[in-house]
């Protein structure tokens, strides 16, 4: 049996499985809705956790996360490459009170969209140009305000692995109006979770978070000094991954 054929097997059991979690726990988290958020996000964790767990047990995808003890506690910015959609539930595992920033269409989607309206995340209608960005400033520094830690894909969508930067408006626009710092984040989580691809990868997904960045920085020099901590510190782990899966071909 050759090993695509086994990861390709692997990755069909792995998705039943996170879809069924995922409605599990929107089914039992129902009374949620009418109590505080706290509870409802005790239950987003459990579901980022178990999700976790089902890849490492079923596909062999581990995670590492390097540099938490950078992720502070209280209000900030936490700017994270976007590779695949694995980021999009798995930084619930470390980050202490999290809201995404998100594309408004997802809030759309029955019962998932009032769970996520109750966690307080941030839509983004992205055809309203400035005025979208100031709705979307409003919400996040009330969020701030709660002592919330924002999480915002700087490019706005998912990016291959290697493909050129296209870093967007928001983020820049965010970190003026915030006042806090911003807490860079790389990632190689699409070798091993492809976007539009039902397939999952043994290896490990390597998370690094790294230095915060302090508040009140021009636009210019912070939007270089983030793209620059961000793009090199990716390329490094696309590197080491790579390095890795050729060891462990060699000792196979």
């Amino acid at each position: 049996m050759s090993r695509s054929f086994v990861t390709y097997i692997r990755s069909l059991v792995f998705n039943a499985l996170f879809y069924a979690n995922l409605t599990v726990h929107m089914i039992v988290a129902l009374p949620t809705l009418l109590l505080p958020r706290q509870i409802l996000h005790a239950f987003v964790r459990s579901y980022a956790l178990t999700s976790l767990w089902l890849l490492r047990v079923v596909c062999g995808t581990k995670v590492e996360w390097r540099g938490v003890e950078k992720l502070p506690k209280t209000a900030c910015i936490i700017a994270c490459k976007h590779q695949s959609a694995w980021e999009t539930f798995a930084l619930y595992a470390v980050i202490d009170d999290p809201t995404y920033i998100l594309k408004r269409e997802l809030m759309w989607i029955p019962l998932f969209g009032w769970y996520m309206w109750k966690e307080g995340l941030i839509p983004v209608d992205r055809s309203a140009g400035m005025a979208a960005l100031a709705r979307m400033s409003a919400r996040a520094r009330q969020a701030l305000a709660g002592n919330r830690q924002i999480v915002i894909f700087p490019e706005g969508t998912r990016r291959l692995p290697g493909a050129e930067p296209s870093y967007k408006p928001g983020v820049l626009y965010l970190y003026g109006k915030a006042d806090v710092p911003c807490v860079p984040m790389a990632l190689n989580s699409g070798l091993y979770w492809p976007r539009r691809s039902l397939r999952r990868l043994p290896g490990t997904i390597i998370v690094d978070i790294l230095d915060p960045i302090a508040p009140g920085l021009d636009k210019n020099t912070f939007s270089n000094r983030l793209e620059s901590a961000i793009e090199d510190a990716t390329s490094r782990l696309i590197q080491e991954a790579g390095i890795s899966n050729q060891a462990s071909g060699a000792d196979s």
